[in-house]
């Protein structure tokens, strides 16, 4: 069952309740009795986080707020909070929880959302020793809320279950038909319009880089275009979201290593999941926004036709690319679609991909890389963004000298620059790809993870789906 999140201020009389209390006067809360006041009491000066209360026909939860030196750090630590929450949740098999904040501001919804992140389970192919979280509906209680705010945000963590589910997807069940008629199912479960190119039409459009990449496999590559347009829109000219859709990814004759690796290649169109799952949430909120996502989908296989290192192509815009490595792929398909995204006069274009490991070993699993043309109070917005939902980024620069290591003796360019500085050089080859404001996030290290973080869990997280849609989401009110 899928984790509800509901906005009610009806509190059920045995309800399971999780009470948010400041240290300092968590014996004041009217919902304890006195007994309870002073038992809490004494366990915070103890400097407990979670306090259990157990009245035998429900259980309360007293979590002490966190004390921070930001806001951001405070609301960080609420979802934390959530996380540690949920496992005592867990062992004691409760199925509905409600949240009350007696701090009268709006830990509820941080909490909430730690809770609800927590609680995600992929166990699509369990036929046995499954172990589903009895916890299935989390509802904020909070007066000085609104069911708006609740709805919102609920919103957005469902956004982000779809992403986690996408990219979980084994590719023996997400081929590149596969996938785009899953996010033509989201568009009619969201209602924004889908449109999906096939084969022929790629060719018609000259897409060099995704037929390349395509040519080891035996399944035909797709491009979909997605489009939330609603009447009320804010914006002139839309803003563009472009992900890249590997949707399995060997390397190509530049064949990957299988462990810790290639094993885990079903992740590689997380770029694409999230941008879907951003205009997915976008839609259901009724953001007054035009936004357009692109979404260029194959798997890179070594089969008898692969594109070999050394081979030239030739691009959407009529560049050509020397191939040195059929494994520096994401990029080839990401720039057929920044180049098509010109046709849109956007007003900005972000893509997100797990694009390089640089990215990975310069950052960790700890910030979102990022890099653009966008502008410094672009930049700074987003950056803030980030910072509201944790999803922290690192700016690299693009500076001239990085273009030299991507210039090719018998192209155009080539699409593989030196040993170092790799993600800001495969940042600088899309770059060549785009004429007007634009954003590049590599989500390498953050997409997907091997061992479980907090409320990121543990395989897809949904990295960058929050920061995105609270950008945009800024720039409609």
């Amino acid at each position: 069952m899928p984790t509800q999140l509901k906005y009610d201020t009806s509190l059920a009389k045995n309800a399971h309740l999780a009470l948010i209390v400041a240290a300092g006067s968590a014996a004041q809360a009217q919902e304890l009795q006195p007994q309870e006041q002073q038992y809490v009491q004494e366990q915070v000066q103890q400097e407990a986080k979670l306090v259990l209360l157990n009245r035998y026909t429900h259980r309360v939860y007293v979590v002490v707020a966190p004390e921070a030196k930001t806001v951001h750090a405070r609301n960080e630590a609420l979802r934390q909070a959530g996380h540690a929450l949920l496992k005592q949740l867990r062992n004691d098999k409760v199925a509905e929880i409600a949240i009350l904040d007696k701090t009268n501001t709006d830990a509820s919804l941080y909490l909430a959302e730690g809770l609800y992140l927590s609680n995600y389970q992929y166990l699509s192919f369990k036929t046995k020793d499954a172990k589903p979280s009895p916890l299935h509906t989390i509802t904020v209680a909070d007066a000085h809320l609104s069911a708006q705010q609740v709805h919102e945000l609920a919103t957005v963590l469902e956004a982000v279950y779809t992403v986690r589910d996408l990219v979980n997807n084994p590719h023996s069940h997400q081929s590149a038909t596969q996938f785009s008629e899953q996010l033509e199912a989201l568009g009619r479960q969201a209602g924004f319009k889908t449109e999906v190119l096939d084969e022929l039409k790629i060719q018609s459009l000259k897409m060099g880089g995704l037929l390349a990449v395509n040519q080891g496999s035996e399944e035909p590559p797709t491009f979909t275009i997605m489009e939330w347009k609603p009447d009320n829109a804010k914006n002139a000219r839309p803003y563009v979201l472009v992900g890249k859709g590997v949707v399995y990814d060997t390397g190509g004759l530049s064949l990957k290593p299988t462990p810790q690796s290639m094993d885990y290649m079903k992740s590689d169109m997380a770029g694409a999941a999230t941008i879907a799952g951003v205009i997915y949430a976008l839609a259901k909120n009724n953001v007054p926004l035009h936004v357009i996502g692109l979404v260029p989908a194959t798997d890179n296989r070594p089969g008898g036709k692969a594109v070999a290192p050394g081979d030239v192509i030739t691009m959407h815009n009529g560049m050509t690319v020397e191939v040195l490595n059929t494994d520096a792929e994401g990029r080839l398909i990401l720039a057929d679609a920044l180049s098509f995204a010109k046709k849109y006069d956007p007003q900005l274009v972000i893509d997100m991909a797990t694009l390089t490991g640089s990215a990975m070993r310069a950052v960790g699993k700890e910030g979102l890389a990022v890099m653009g043309t966008a502008g410094e109070t672009v930049m700074q917005a987003l950056k803030e963004a980030g910072d509201r939902v944790h999803e922290r980024t690192v700016e690299f620069p693009l500076w001239e000298e990085y273009g030299k290591q991507l210039e090719s003796d018998i192209a155009d360019l080539k699409n593989l620059g030196g040993a170092d500085a790799g993600h800001i050089t495969a940042g600088k080859f899309l770059e060549v790809f785009t004429s007007y404001p634009w954003v590049h996030f590599d989500i390498a290290g953050t997409a997907y993870l091997h061992s479980e973080d907090a409320y990121r869990g543990k395989l897809a997280t949904g990295s960058g789906l929050r920061l995105v849609y609270n950008y945009l989401n800024a720039l409609a009110r």
